[in-house]
């Protein structure tokens, strides 16, 4: 007979990401992605089929619910496109999520994650709003606000991202990833 284990909660998401913390939130370590991967696999695919709706009712539930949508599927399926395949409706989340200031009632060391959607997005007009609310976190978030803002003025989308999503590259982009600029 086998044990039917749960699937893991949002406090669960929140607990094993504050537990984890910036020290490995956007660093590459395989036994972090690994794990994240193992553990809430099948809630991110549960999110991006908009199963996990019910979450939005509280500020801490709807941070486990982008994180499932916008940073698990970078840690969990990094090199593929699928890294980038739920990036619309995390956006979409994330503006419900300001709608209902969920981000202000966050610990500010955690709201940032409310914000990554609109800084992950090729839209600019997303990136200007990022870059607005990141100005309240200073000068730990800003600068990667700006940057990546800058970039989709400069491109209209991020080059670094062409060869997994199979775009052309165009020239000035090309020189732009050989001369070190930002590749994600």
């Amino acid at each position: 007979m086998s044990v039917v284990h749960p699937a893991p909660s949002a406090s669960d998401v929140l607990s094993f990401w504050k537990d984890a913390g910036p020290e490995k939130w956007f660093d590459k370590d395989a036994h972090f992605d690994a794990t994240f991967h193992d553990r809430f696999r099948d809630l991110h695919f549960a999110a991006a089929r908009c199963e996990l709706k019910t979450w939005f009712d509280g500020a801490e539930s709807s941070l486990a619910l982008l994180l499932l949508l916008d940073q698990f599927p970078r840690n969990c399926f990094r090199g593929t496109a699928h890294m980038y395949a739920t990036d619309p409706l995390a956006r979409q989340y994330t503006q419900e999520a300001l709608r209902r200031g969920h981000d202000r009632t966050i610990d500010p060391e955690l709201r940032i994650f409310f914000y990554l959607p609109l800084m992950h997005s090729e839209d600019l007009g997303d990136q200007h709003l990022c870059c607005k609310l990141c100005e309240p976190l200073g000068e730990r978030y800003l600068p990667f606000a700006i940057e990546h803002r800058d970039i989709i003025e400069r491109f209209g989308r991020f080059p670094h991202r062409n060869e997994i999503l199979l775009r052309d590259s165009t020239d000035e982009e090309k020189l732009f990833l050989e001369k070190g600029g930002f590749a994600g």
